[in-house]
């Protein structure tokens, strides 16, 4: 079994009618597994399921094994899930070592070993440290939403439009980052709408069309597969 897998999710928000039908996703161990599709494909919607954000009513979530679909948001971060969801994910009004140090709040160890990693992989975040988020540009905000997220030492990091608003050579930048995660063993799931740049630095990729699984496969593969290159990536 996958390290993480939402498997045959059915569900949505409320008592309103399903987002999701029959959708697995899975990733492994420093993998990197991408949702694309169009939009209201349910991207978000299976990212945030498998958070706990929602009710499923068909389906289970499992981690490392467990099966953890009925705990809180709150207690699957601290079964190792770290979540950057694609707005609001910073406090403007701190300085960026505040917001590094609100990440480690589920801790009672000495933290300051996982900042210096932070700011080892994101150098920016270390010349800026005493200043206020709020200030920043909106890639560097994204790091800092990446690097509190990484506080919580998590063995599975869930990124929601993480290059969304952000100018390619960012994006780029921001990919990079993503991949070094990746290398030091942490799973990424991670829904975006640059599909293409996406698959391209991606294990593992899920084509959803309203909220079911269309495609899955390598990101390599669906790169090459022309239905998904003429439907989803613009020929």
């Amino acid at each position: 079994m996958s390290y993480l897998i939402g498997e045959n999710m059915t569900g949505g928000y409320g008592k309103g009618a399903d987002i999701l039908h029959d959708c697995t996703i899975a990733v492994e161990k420093g993998e990197i597994a991408v949702i694309v599709g169009p939009n209201g494909a349910g991207k978000s919607t299976a990212m945030k399921a498998i958070f706990g954000m929602l009710n499923l009513r068909k389906g289970r979530v499992m981690l490392d094994g467990q099966d953890i679909t009925k705990m809180s948001p709150q207690d699957k971060v601290k079964a190792g899930m770290g979540f950057v969801p694609q707005t609001s994910n910073v406090f403007t009004g701190m300085t960026v070592q505040e917001n590094l140090e609100m990440g480690a709040y589920i801790r009672d160890d000495d933290f300051t070993g996982t900042m210096e990693q932070v700011f080892e992989l994101f150098p920016i975040l270390k010349e800026k440290r005493k200043q206020h988020a709020g200030e920043l540009s909106g890639g560097q905000r994204q790091q800092v939403a990446v690097g509190r997220a990484l506080m919580t030492r998590p063995k599975l990091l869930m990124l929601d439009e993480p290059t969304a608003g952000v100018s390619p050579i960012v994006m780029d930048e921001l990919f990079d980052r993503i991949i070094e995660v990746a290398k030091t063993g942490i799973a990424i799931l991670m829904v975006e709408q640059n599909a293409r740049q996406a698959l391209n630095i991606a294990d593992k990729g899920y084509v959803l069309v309203q909220g079911r699984n269309r495609f899955t496969d390598t990101g390599e593969a669906l790169l090459a597969n022309p239905e998904v290159r003429k439907s989803f990536l613009g020929g």
